[in-house]
Formats: C-alpha cells, sequence, structure tokens
C-alpha cells in the first residue's frame, strides 16, 4: 500500500495555498462590508427619525403660530399677514433645503473602508 507524501510541495500544494490565501482576504472583505452595511442602514434609520421628528414638530408649530397670526389680523391686515407667511415658509424651507444638503455632503461615503481595502489588494497584487 502507497501513502501520500505527507507534505507535498508541488503545484497543488502551491495552489491550495494561494486559494485559501485568496478566500480568507474574501472572507474578511465581506465581513467588512456586512458591518459596513450594518452602520449604514443604522445611520438611514437615525437620519429618518430625525427628520420626521423635525417635520412634525415644525408643522405643529407652524400651524398653531399661523391659526393665531390669522386669528389676531383678521380684521385689519388679512392678505398681509397671510402673504408674510408664506414668505417666511418659503424662505425658511430654502434655508432648511440647503442646511440639509450641506449635512449630506460632510457624511463619509458608503462602504469607504471596503473599497479602500479592495483597493489596497488590488495595488499589492499589481506590484
Amino acid at each position: 500500500m502507497a501513502t501520500p507524501p505527507p507534505g507535498s510541495t508541488g503545484y497543488l500544494a502551491s495552489l491550495r495555498v494561494l486559494g485559501g490565501g485568496l478566500l480568507a482576504a474574501l472572507r474578511d472583505r465581506l465581513q467588512l462590508l456586512s458591518l459596513e452595511l450594518h452602520e449604514e442602514k443604522f445611520r438611514v434609520i437615525q437620519i429618518f427619525i430625525w427628520i420626521s421628528a423635525a417635520v412634525f414638530s415644525g408643522m405643529m408649530a407652524i400651524s398653531f403660530a399661523s391659526l393665531t397670526l390669522v386669528y389676531i389680523f383678521w380684521e385689519s391686515a388679512r392678505l398681509a399677514v397671510l402673504g408674510g407667511l408664506a414668505l417666511v415658509y418659503i424662505v425658511a424651507f430654502v434655508t432648511i433645503v440647503i442646511a440639509f444638503r450641506r449635512y449630506l455632503a460632510r457624511q463619509p461615503k458608503p462602504f469607504a473602508a471596503t473599497l479602500s481595502e479592495i483597493g489596497d489588494d488590488l495595488k499589492s497584487v499589481a506590484s
């Protein structure tokens, strides 16, 4: 009976080692991608909650403030109050949109760490 040699050092062994290294690198990258995906999901949910709270509170405040002003000036300056309120709401809306776009521009790119690691892997393979 012939028994296989304990440690073959041929091409097959080299390919096994290479395949094992590639699978380990792939597993690490997928774990990193999974972690970043979880973080992005949490960030999106957090942003949604903050936006919902702000919109609800703002709409309630605007509604009651507007009703109060219209009630106070109903007899004397009805159109001026309604026009002024519309102008204030338009300015507030534009300001909020600009501030939110700046906030989104300052956020990190999704999956930046994964892309960086894959880029480093490609550089090390190419050299």
